[in-house]
């Protein structure tokens, strides 16, 4: 079940790199059915918030009529920034998957990591390494065509 969830955020993240944004996927399933799922838009937004994990908890939350999404998983092939391991934590997401580790921005296991500091008020159960290597082969894919082209 885990890989078919990671399978729908590599596709985002696939059509999010086509768009040219950084190829980053997110997919929140509760009770094994999908409620949303999203790529990075930052570029098409014109917005440095439009994270794959926010636009994805902005599109679960407004399906749901809800502020929180407690019970649902959430499936990430870059590992959240600080922004959205917060949105996460606020949102109350049950479990967070992830692929690709982010040494430079990643803030859960790298980084600040969030979920380790006294001031984090919900903790999700983290698993990471789901598919690691193609979410991050996708990334070094997208920057070295970007650093050929300069």
């Amino acid at each position: 079940m885990t890989n078919r969830f990671m399978e729908l955020a590599i596709a985002e993240a696939r059509l999010s790199g086509e768009r040219g944004e950084i190829p980053v996927g997110a997919v929140i399933v509760r009770d094994g059915v999908v409620i949303a799922t999203a790529g990075n838009r930052t570029r098409a937004d014109n917005d440095v918030t439009a994270h794959a994990e926010i636009v994805a908890i902005r599109e679960a939350t407004a399906q749901l009529g809800q502020e929180r999404l407690s019970g649902a998983d959430l499936y990430v092939t870059l590992e959240p920034c600080t922004m959205c391991a917060a949105a996460i934590s606020f949102a109350r997401i049950r479990r967070l998957y992830y692929g690709a580790n982010d040494p430079k921005g990643g803030a859960v296991e790298s980084g600040v990591r969030f979920y380790a500091q006294p001031t984090c008020h919900h903790v999700p159960d983290v698993y990471s390494g789901i598919r690691e290597s193609e979410s991050a082969e996708m990334l070094r894919h997208f920057f070295r065509e970007r650093r050929d082209e300069d």
